[in-house]
């Protein structure tokens, strides 16, 4: 698969959330992007309000998804309030890896009852850290709480990032009416696009210039 580079620049989400980034880094993030025509930046709730042209993502639960759901919503909602388009939430991966989607569905719906649609709700499973059968779980979960996406990993987990056949699994399972974010891990171009060949919608990169120009870039999302 080749992309064109402006097609491939409109499916990622160019990516900021190392704890120790500072307001100078976030704006530098937001220049960058606006100059490369990604679709998005995405940030930590803390840096919001954000002025750029292009979309404005954050996260939710960031990155444990060890939170209450109730704090999830809370947080989802400030961050809309402050100028957040989209949400990239975290599950509570303990009721996935126990199999518990019930739980997995009532975290995620309590994030989307606070954040209505037009505003894109993305579910990161941490797909590394499950099993086949837990990811289709997880994914039936987001499809049937309304979410828009589910994403692969926040790029934290020692489990690892994102995989072809995670993505694979997780587009098979919510069909073509959700949207399936690729993220951690993504250096390099070749990556890039057998994640978009593989049925992502969408690339959390922190490396977006080099990917784009085909090279290798740093940084763990």
């Amino acid at each position: 698969m080749n992309l064109e580079n402006a097609k491939l620049a409109q499916m990622i989400d160019h990516t900021l959330l190392k704890p120790e980034a500072t307001r100078a880094d976030v704006t530098a993030l937001l220049r960058e992007a606006e100059e490369l025509g990604v679709y998005s930046v995405c940030v930590s709730p803390a840096m919001l309000p954000v002025e750029t042209t292009v979309k404005v993502a954050t996260v939710c639960g960031f990155p444990s998804g060890k939170h209450t759901s109730a704090v999830k919503a809370a947080e989802a909602a400030e961050s809309v309030s402050r100028g957040a388009d989209e949400v990239d939430m975290v599950i509570d991966l303990g009721s996935a890896v126990a199999n518990d989607f019930a739980a997995v569905e009532a975290d995620i719906r309590a994030v989307r009852e606070a954040i209505p649609a037009p505003t894109v709700l993305k579910v990161i499973i941490e797909s590394a850290a499950l099993s086949d059968e837990q990811i289709v779980g997880c994914c039936r979960a987001a499809k049937s709480a309304g979410a828009d996406f589910v994403k692969t990993s926040t790029g934290f987990h020692p489990a690892g990032g994102a995989s072809a056949h995670a993505v694979k699994l997780m587009r098979e399972t919510v069909g073509e009416e959700m949207g399936v974010k690729a993220s951690g891990g993504i250096r390099t171009r070749e990556a890039a696009e057998e994640m978009v060949a593989a049925g992502a919608s969408r690339l959390g990169l922190s490396g977006s210039r080099a990917v784009l120009a085909g090279g290798a870039a740093g940084g763990s999302y």
